[in-house]
């Protein structure tokens, strides 16, 4: 197996997750009855350009269906960071009706339904064909197709040439991540402004965020990797903002090579030296993180069955993509979690895939009032807490596991 970017042999291990299921491939009650496949899931450092990335055992038009179960318009926080990203560069670079937005995986519209307000032309791309559908309903025009080289020379042959071309958290699910960099080149403007967001390796070594690990995600950003995958393309990265979202996130802003308007902000050279000073230049820093997913594993593994001794009930709050990634690591089953509530309606009825716990609407936490709620998207668990709040009427606690242990009352239940 070779490095996705320069092609270096692969050989270095940064973490071994063994193997799993699709993180969203949700199983119907008949489908418990069934073989489930699972995928090794096993993450590895290129010793060249330091990119982690994970094997493409599983084809990505495989994985992003036409029953895609997420939908980011269910975060509510999430939905209004799109609505201040929209805000900021509408002022930053003087956006109007003379402008064309274009986001790769646009999803259901949850950022561009911001443009639409706003009366900025826009344009999506999004392959599955659910979340596309609900985007149109919102008067969003949208592609459904995979972004790369192809579909970039096609909308230039249409005369559509982007001034701002976004993606939030798709850099990471590509596994030619060569031709989807060409692409964005291709369908830029002379003078556009490339953004992008995704998490940042920094942040999930820190912070032991092993559960962002699954098939989806076939890479795992530093920013100094994505300044060399750009620059191949004759792109450069001329600012930068560090973000909260989705545990630690990069925003880069980038534009063409020979382009001079955008000029370089002293940001990139700090984060550069930044990453530089913690040693992610070097292959050690990536080669130690298999014992963090070990101490976090027995520590969530005792805290459970502790509660299943004293008879106490547990739920989970949460079921996405990192939630299952989490619970099939640690290898939870449904006798140590009863059940799991999801705002999505897509989920409900469903089960987690591995794990085979059941998942419910959020209603079902008042009608059975476990004692514990283990908040599987730890990103946003004062959001979760804030909105079931009622919990503590019966002494319930929310619980999270990543970073480390963390129970929202000072006692756990006994």
């Amino acid at each position: 197996m070779n490095c996705r970017h320069c092609n270096t042999p692969l050989t270095h291990s940064f973490a071994n997750l063994h193997h799993q299921p699709i993180s969203n491939a949700f199983l119907t009650k008949k489908q418990l009855e069934e073989p489930e496949v699972y995928y090794p899931l096993h993450v590895y450092v290129c010793e060249s350009c330091f990119l982690v990335q994970v094997a493409e055992y599983k084809k990505s038009d495989d994985i992003f269906t036409n029953d895609y179960v997420y939908f980011s318009s269910m975060s509510s926080s999430w939905v209004e960071h799109a609505r201040q990203y929209v805000a900021m560069m509408q002022n930053r670079f003087d956006l109007g009706a003379h402008s064309f937005m274009v986001e790769i995986a646009s999803n259901d519209g949850y950022l561009l339904q911001h443009c639409v307000e706003r009366e900025i032309p826009c344009l999506g791309i999004e392959p599955t064909g659910n979340t596309a559908q609900v985007a149109k309903e919102k008067s969003i025009p949208c592609v459904q197709y995979f972004f790369g080289t192809t579909l970039a020379e096609k909308l230039v042959k249409e005369g559509k040439k982007a001034d701002v071309l976004l993606g939030n958290n798709v850099l990471a699910h590509v596994p030619d991540i060569n031709d989807f960099v060409r692409g964005m080149k291709i369908l830029l403007a002379d003078n556009g402004v490339i953004t992008m967001e995704f998490p940042h390796v920094m942040e999930l070594v820190t912070n032991n965020q092993f559960d962002t690990i699954y098939q989806e995600h076939y890479s795992y950003l530093s920013f100094s990797t994505v300044c060399h995958i750009f620059e191949t393309q004759r792109l450069r990265i001329f600012d930068v903002e560090q973000l909260p979202t989705h545990g630690g996130s990069l925003r880069i802003f980038a534009t063409h090579t020979e382009n001079s308007v955008h000029k370089k902000h002293l940001s990139v050279s700090r984060l550069y030296q930044i990453e530089k000073q913690a040693n992610m230049h070097t292959l050690a820093y990536y080669t130690n993180f298999q014992q963090q997913i070990k101490t976090t594993k027995n520590a969530l593994l005792h805290f459970l069955l502790e509660q299943n001794k004293n008879g106490k009930k547990v739920a989970a709050y949460g079921a996405a993509a990192k939630g299952n990634t989490f619970l099939n690591a640690c290898g939870i089953k449904s006798d140590l979690i009863d059940f799991c509530v999801d705002k999505a309606p897509s989920k409900q009825g469903m089960y987690m895939p591995g794990s085979h716990i059941p998942v419910y609407a959020p209603k079902r936490l008042r009608q059975e009032k476990p004692d514990v709620v283990l908040i599987l998207p730890w990103n946003i668990a004062e959001e979760i807490e804030k909105e079931h709040c009622y919990i503590k009427d019966w002494n319930g606690v929310f619980v999270t596991a990543i970073p480390e242990m963390h129970i929202s009352a000072e006692d756990p239940p006994r």
